[in-house]
């Protein structure tokens, strides 16, 4: 399969299993322009990984209501539905990313009336739903008013995180996993609980890391606050790009290296060059992070997370399948 090019479906395992339909994914991509080919391609490529003899197929949407540069808007064409056309996409389960936050409330987003009326459709319109960091914010915002608490600094790098135990997501998973985390805001355990979500996992320390929505007769939400999805450079590329607005002064906080990314090597050169002269050029960080050689922990575990997901969402499938069907048929199939 070639990624060099995109395209609107991507064609993920395709072996016999116990379900030999299609399980279609919808991918709604609201990451800006600069993150938004590098977001959809690690998706696509982490669905392939955790498809197993499963057929799953991709399928790409943006928010209309996210502003796009015209490069941007000319590549989506023809490859991106609207997000408003999905209840005719006959979708099974849906992945919604963030978005580039502008807003201190995120009521006050351009986006968020259309997000809004998103997550009420993916509630009775899917099998399951996955929302990712911000969307995850937005998602228990709007479900349940649950306001999201800005951090003491912004979580970067990667966590450590002690799973719960008898959720069949987590089948075949280490009770330690690694997470990539890059966020500034976080929502409170008790706050979810209260409100009747489940803690799926918890970064070391006490923060949530994952946790899930289970409604009768509604779709399963599961929320991300980390992104698991990241690929092994992408942490060194937010960073660059976080240093460079604080040296053109756009930003007043000098980002932290992200915490157990880099390599020991890497970490010492960054550290000098912050103390010294050359912290002040931004080619210097460039030149480290790009030879830098980030081991990306967190592989395993999140190929096997989405695996357990896809199977779940095949397994429901053939359920409905089968009760859709009359008795007779439902015994041959037994």
């Amino acid at each position: 399969m070639s990624f060099d090019n995109p395209v609107e479906k991507f064609a993920l395992g395709g072996g016999r299993g116990v379900y030999r339909g299609t399980i279609h994914v919808g991918l709604v991509n609201n990451m800006p322009d600069t993150a938004m080919r590098a977001t959809e391609l690690q998706f696509a490529r982490l669905l392939k990984g955790a498809a197993g003899t499963l057929d799953v197929r991709l399928h790409l949407f943006s928010l209309a209501q996210i502003e796009r540069g015209e490069l941007a808007r000319s590549r989506m064409e023809g490859f991106y539905a609207d997000a408003d056309s999905l209840p005719m996409a006959a979708i099974d389960a849906l992945i919604v990313t963030g978005a580039e936050p502008r807003a201190e409330d995120m009521r006050q987003e351009s986006y968020w009336d259309g997000l809004a009326h998103l997550i009420d459709w993916a509630e009775i319109g899917t099998i399951s739903t996955l929302f990712s960091c911000l969307a995850a914010h937005a998602a228990v915002l709007h479900l349940d008013g649950i306001v999201r608490r800005k951090l003491p600094r912004k979580l970067s790098g990667v966590f450590t995180a002690e799973r719960s135990g008898g959720e069949p997501l987590q089948t075949g998973l280490e009770t330690l996993i690694h997470v990539p985390h890059s966020r500034r805001n976080g929502v409170a355990e008790n706050e979810l609980a209260a409100r009747g979500y489940r803690i799926l996992s918890r970064l070391r320390g006490g923060e949530v890391d994952s946790f899930a929505r289970d409604m009768p007769g509604r779709s399963r939400f599961l929320f991300l606050q980390g992104h698991p999805e990241y690929g092994a450079e992408t942490l060194g590329r937010e960073y660059l790009r976080d240093v460079g607005r604080f040296l053109r002064g756009e930003s007043g906080e000098r980002p932290a290296v992200p915490e157990n990314y880099f390599d020991r090597a890497t970490e010492i050169a960054l550290t000098a060059l912050e103390a010294g002269a050359g912290g002040s050029a931004l080619a210097g960080y460039n030149a480290i992070i790009s030879g830098a050689l980030p081991l990306q922990s967190w592989h395993g575990h999140t190929i096997k997370f989405f695996g357990n997901w896809l199977a779940t969402i095949a397994a429901e499938k053939m359920r409905r399948l089968m009760q859709s069907q009359p008795p007779q048929r439902r015994k041959r199939h037994a």
